[in-house]
């Protein structure tokens, strides 16, 4: 009875061992064409079109310590290009990017979308408006000059993500004083007073 014993444990093992074998080979032919997916990538050649205006500066006032700007835009991005086979989506972001006395460089991120196939890759949007405020936490948008930058990040089915964007210098100015306050319309009360 021994012996017997002795070679079932050897088939076990046995077993065990191409499982292992199997297993093995299954990973490292995966990892091979994830390496072969991601160095693909790099060899993509992507032409972006993009174009990005400042449509109309809808609201600008100052809100307790902080200037606030509601604006629309007019953008056409044709992002088709950017697309690969391993592009699984791209994450689209638009920052308006200026510079006052108290920070170099500040950036606000004031719309986003994110883009799930080729085929609605080429953003036409004649006007639309920001989907977050520019906020600035001062007096820092009075009369500042904004640059606009459109960024997208590309998330691939397998390997890194990757990033691009394009800037618009001195996209547009934001207005040197808050817009007066509409007054109040009085309410008619109905009532008729005879002339004397």
């Amino acid at each position: 009875s021994v012996p017997r014993r002795s070679h079932a444990r050897a088939e076990m093992h046995s077993y065990s061992v191409r499982a292992n074998n199997v297993l093995s080979f299954a990973v490292s032919v995966w990892m091979v064409l994830c390496a072969m997916a991601t160095a693909s990538d790099f060899f993509h050649k992507a032409d972006p079109v993009v174009s990005v205006k400042l449509a109309k500066v809808e609201r600008f006032l100052r809100v307790g310590r902080n200037d606030e700007a509601h604006l629309a835009f007019e953008i056409d991005a044709d992002l088709t290009s950017v697309f690969s086979w391993n592009t699984k989506q791209l994450f689209v972001w638009l920052a308006a990017e200026y510079a006052t006395p108290k920070y170099v460089e500040s950036s606000v991120s004031v719309w986003d979308r994110i883009v799930e196939s080729k085929e609605e890759a080429h953003l036409v949007l004649p006007f639309v408006r920001n989907k977050y405020k520019l906020v600035d936490n001062g007096a820092g948008l009075r009369g500042n000059v904004v640059n606009l930058t459109m960024g997208w990040q590309i998330m691939p089915r397998v390997g890194v993500l990757r990033k691009g964007n394009v800037t618009f210098p001195a996209a547009f100015t934001l207005p040197e004083e808050y817009p007066e306050p509409r007054q109040p319309q009085q309410r008619r009360t109905g009532v008729y007073a005879h002339p004397r």
